[in-house]
């Protein structure tokens, strides 16, 4: 079982940046170096409570297939979304959203992740998959600090 946990600093309102992180849209455009898109579930708009999404995309050169659903969700202070079904043995994707006192947020993610196949996949993990997911998880921190901070979040929150 690996562990990464990322902190980011946006200067915008802590509900601002719950909604952003929810946005099935704004996960597509940061996420658009993979070709990933929903393809069931939801598919646009703002995650809520129970909600699943499935998404395709391309890693390591390979077309996979992940379900998520939300399985916590106290906005705006914290939500989780957990792998159903996929490729991997168990995903849990906590996002956490904390006010700084200046009016901004301190977005934390904490992102568990266990791969298959017992002691090759702990392998993977610590050779390949966590720097992988990493990279991948702070691009996607990057887009979503970029819309907050700008007037383009309005285009993916209502």
């Amino acid at each position: 079982m690996a562990r990464i946990e990322l902190s980011t600093h946006i200067a915008a309102p802590r509900e601002r940046c719950f909604d952003l992180s929810r946005s099935v849209e704004l996960h597509m455009q940061s996420a658009a170096g993979t070709g990933e898109v929903a393809v069931g579930g939801r598919t646009r708009g703002l995650l809520e409570l129970a909600e699943e999404v499935t998404w395709r995309a391309r890693h390591f050169g390979v077309w996979q297939t992940l379900t998520s659903r939300i399985v916590v969700f106290d906005r705006p202070g914290h939500f989780r979304d957990s792998m159903v079904q996929g490729p991997f043995a168990r995903v849990d994707h906590d996002h956490y959203f904390a006010e700084d006192g200046r009016g901004g947020t301190v977005m934390r993610d904490v992102f568990d992740f266990a791969a298959p196949l017992g002691p090759l996949g702990r392998a993977a993990e610590r050779l390949i998959l966590t720097r992988y997911l990493a990279r991948f998880l702070e691009a996607r921190n990057r887009e979503i600090k970029a819309m907050a901070e700008s007037d383009a979040w309005r285009r993916f929150v209502p």
